[in-house]
């Protein structure tokens, strides 16, 4: 596995090192040691799956707070996803900078997501699906999220928003007290 750093300080992409021969190809996913040589939370509580039926459906910004904030690792495993991360966390030097990748089951690269990171994606294709392991089970007392088109982020996706939950809609504004619960 090859671990590059994003522009959110503890945020990852990962790439595969694929052992190729006649037969395709093999490859380490995860590994506990890679994970904890860097400082990386390896723990993995929970998967889940997301499944999207439309090309600019979006998802998100979801994080958890403490104590149940979570960390995860994200992989796309059918279609592709326009994936952005924002730090929440007040000491980080990238507090509420954020940062974007390309999820595909082409490219076949993970993005592990630190505690009090936010996440959201962006569908680029119909029929997106999903896979990520959580560093923490889901807690619905915990559950925060931010707007995707809040103009503090000034976030650019990739394709009109098509599809959006009435929560995520919902979710307050960073100049609406956002963070402050």
């Amino acid at each position: 596995m090859k671990f590059h750093a994003t522009g959110v300080q503890g945020a990852y992409v990962i790439e595969l090192e694929e052992l190729r021969d006649d037969r395709g190809f093999f490859a380490r996913a995860f590994d506990i040691a890679e994970f904890e040589s860097r400082g990386l939370n390896p723990m993995v509580v929970q998967c889940n799956l997301s499944f999207n039926h439309r090309a600019g459906t979006v998802r998100g910004f979801h994080y958890q707070a403490e104590p149940a904030a979570e960390s995860k690792l994200v992989r796309c495993i059918r279609g592709a996803v326009h994936n952005v991360i924002v730090d929440l966390r007040t000491g980080s030097p990238t507090y509420l900078q954020h940062t974007a990748v390309e999820l595909s089951a082409g490219n076949r690269h993970s993005l592990y997501i630190p505690p009090l990171v936010a996440t959201a994606m962006q569908t680029l294709t119909d029929d997106a699906e999903l896979y990520y392991q959580t560093g923490e089970r889901y807690t619905p007392s915990a559950e925060r999220g931010l707007r995707h088109d809040d103009p503090r982020l000034a976030v650019t996706w990739p394709l009109p928003v098509r599809e959006l939950s009435a929560k995520d809609a919902a979710w307050p504004l960073i100049d609406e007290g956002a963070l402050s619960s």
